[in-house]
């Protein structure tokens, strides 16, 4: 008989092409979809065209733009014009700007059950709501992923989060995410997947589902899934795709690694307090702090359903004047369905900004908060700075919870709240906008690639022999994101074609000296804590510190996806035996690394100028160590 297992691993065995299915190990998984946004999309296109194949090789690969699509020079139009035009040689379907954000539009146009997805975005996993094994990586895994290449990872642990109840009051699916959060902390996920069941998960609709697997990457996880069931039968149907349906679950007796137990019917609604999304409080104990700005989108709470109840709580109203309130729905459908329905007039007159529908405020791109502004937000993270406003207090909070503080002015006691609106479900028939997409040609040969100035050509980093020597460029502490290595805004992120330029922004946020002292010294090392790297797969983080001279991280431990980013460009990633060590090792120290001494997972000893050794290791694979060695992936992939 055979071995009775989870949904995870019945779609990794489906997808396995090498490795065994050991936690730990390292897998390749076969990939049938990939995305890209704009703002990770030119890298991984530029490292496309640099492998040399002709049509990508996927079931599906799809290039979104959401991110860039504030239009105040020539950067950013002209990117959009690259991507789609790269898109029609390569085999690509192309989302022009203003479509729609990339997790909403994938989950409501093609993401399938069973299906392996790879995204140059950390919320990806947002399709695992559908129940797609859906995971964020680094640009250049995606561009090998559509070159036909098995996606490496090790193989992750798997969670059993079994839900029980139901949702009551005005408790919602943001308020499970914020929850889970509190209990497992932003690395709580690590190098696992985290897979719901149980009698709850019938109870929560397909954009429910997806708020909580999208916000699953806030944990670190490597992805996060529900079944495919009865639930997901409706959305495919009403999104007029019920061929894409396959009835997917978990064996009966199968097994986990973890197990965490949530009943729905005891939550109540909760915020992530400033500034990481793991700081879970309950609203009634923020109640009377003052609301400066509300704002409902982004690719964790822009759905239809998330706006309807966000409608049905304004009509009829009028916003506290001192509070602004911004809403972008996540697409062109999820605006013709509130326009079919008349749901639109109570948002505009209840005094809403309609925003665009694309990413916007979430990455600090138009929507900036007052200085030292409280924000109720319903995005994903809340990090220092993230929202364009450098001392705003940002508490991520459900659609429902947001629209009450921009009534109120204020965070207010749900208990004084009254009823809350009936739960949302998609309408029978669902406006089609998939005539918006540009499909490619069957034969992209003739199709001329257009770039502006702005794109550079990629760089290619040597690699090392011997020893490597330097100073510690730059110490930080825990929990460093790859905002803070490599902020957004719209000024920073329309730079993201040309490494050079880019580069001149790394670690400004944490120390506006960085830049220049690193090309004083000539390259060198970063000094990090724990969970180095969490939040964005953005691999700028690393692609443009490598530029600047980076040549390791010394750290307590990495995030999943930028660890990755690290060895695809040539950083060693080291971790101190001695976690005590990080307090003896000052900015400014010289060191010594052996690295030809390097082995895979054996520790080894670093010299500090005045003889003084601290240990560290690693957990590379030998074929990353190899990668590392050559100056990074793209040196050893040759592909014909």
């Amino acid at each position: 008989m055979a071995k009775a297992r989870n949904l995870t691993q019945k779609i990794i065995a489906q997808h396995l092409v090498t490795g065994k299915m050991n936690p730990g190990n390292e897998i390749g998984l076969r990939i049938d979809q990939t995305l890209t946004q704009d703002a990770t999309g030119t890298m991984a296109y530029l490292q496309f065209e640099a492998i040399g194949i002709p049509r990508v090789r996927t079931e599906l690969s799809v290039s979104y733009v959401d991110h860039n699509t504030l239009q105040t020079g020539f950067r950013n139009p002209d990117d959009h014009r690259y991507l789609r035009t790269i898109a029609g040689k390569y085999g690509i379907v192309f989302s022009p700007a203003g479509t729609g954000i990339c997790h909403q539009l994938h989950l409501e146009n093609f993401a399938k059950p069973g299906k392996t997805l790879i995204g140059s975005d950390s919320h990806t996993p947002t399709a695992g709501g559908v129940g797609s094994l859906a995971i964020g990586a680094g640009g250049l895994s995606v561009a090998l992923a559509m070159a036909g290449e098995a996606y490496m990872l090790p193989m992750p642990k798997v969670v059993r989060v079994n839900l029980t109840g139901a949702l009551t009051g005005w408790a919602s699916a943001k308020d499970v995410i914020l929850h889970l959060l509190g209990l497992l902390t932003v690395k709580g996920g690590v190098g696992k997947v985290m897979e719901f069941t149980g009698p709850g998960v019938a109870t929560l609709t397909v954009p429910e589902r997806a708020t909580i697997t999208n916000m699953g990457a806030e944990l670190g996880a490597t992805a996060s899934i529900f079944p495919s069931d009865g639930q997901t039968k409706k959305f495919l149907s009403r999104m007029g795709r019920p061929e894409d349906f396959v009835a997917m679950a978990a064996d009966p007796k199968a097994a986990y690694d973890e197990e965490v137990e949530i009943d729905l019917s005891s939550l109540e609604p909760l915020a992530a307090a400033p500034h990481m999304p793991d700081r879970m409080v309950r609203i009634k104990d923020l109640d009377g702090m003052q609301v400066d700005q509300a704002a409902i989108g982004s690719c964790t709470n822009s759905s239809y359903t998330d706006l309807k109840a966000t409608a049905e709580i304004l009509k009829g109203k009028r916003i506290n004047p001192a509070t602004d309130l911004l809403i972008a729905p996540g697409s062109k459908q999820v605006l013709k369905l509130l326009t079919a329905e008349g749901l639109l007039d109570p948002l505009l007159d209840a005094g809403a900004r309609i925003l665009e529908c694309a990413c916007g405020p979430c990455i600090g791109i138009g929507g900036s908060p007052v200085s030292k502004g409280v924000c109720a937000r319903t995005f994903n993270r809340n990090f220092e700075g993230r929202s364009g406003t450098q001392d705003a207090q940002v508490y991520l909070v459900s659609p429902q919870t947001a629209a009450q503080a921009a009534l109120n002015g204020k965070f207010t006691d749900p208990a004084t709240w009254g009823t809350p609106p009936k739960k949302a479900e998609l309408p029978k028939r669902v406006p089609s906008i998939r005539q918006i997409f540009v499909f490619p040609p069957t034969d992209g040969a003739d199709v001329e690639i257009l770039r502006g100035p702005n794109i550079v050509a990629l760089e290619r980093f040597t690699g090392f022999n011997g020893k490597i020597e330097g100073a510690i460029a730059l110490k930080v502490g825990d929990n460093i994101t790859t905002d803070h290595i490599m902020p957004a805004g719209a000024a920073i992120m329309a730079l993201r074609s040309n490494i050079p330029a880019i580069s001149e922004h790394v670690f400004t946020k944490v120390d506006p000296e960085f830049v220049s002292r690193i090309r004083a010294l000539g390259g060198g090392f970063i000094l990090g804590g724990e969970n180095y790297g969490q939040g964005s797969s953005r691999e700028h983080a690393a692609l443009a510190p490598r530029h600047l001279g980076v040549r390791a991280v010394i750290v307590k431990s990495l995030a999943r996806i930028h660890r990755a980013n690290l060895v695809n460009f040539g950083i060693l990633p080291l971790l101190l035996v001695n976690k005590d060590d990080y307090e003896t090792l000052a900015q400014g120290a010289r060191l010594t690394i052996p690295a030809s001494d390097i082995k895979p997972g054996k520790p080894i000893d670093l010299l500090v100028e005045g003889g003084a050794k601290i240990a560290v290791t690693n957990d590379l694979t030998a074929k990353e160590l190899e990668i590392i060695q050559s100056g990074g992936l793209l040196n050893t992939v040759r592909l014909s």
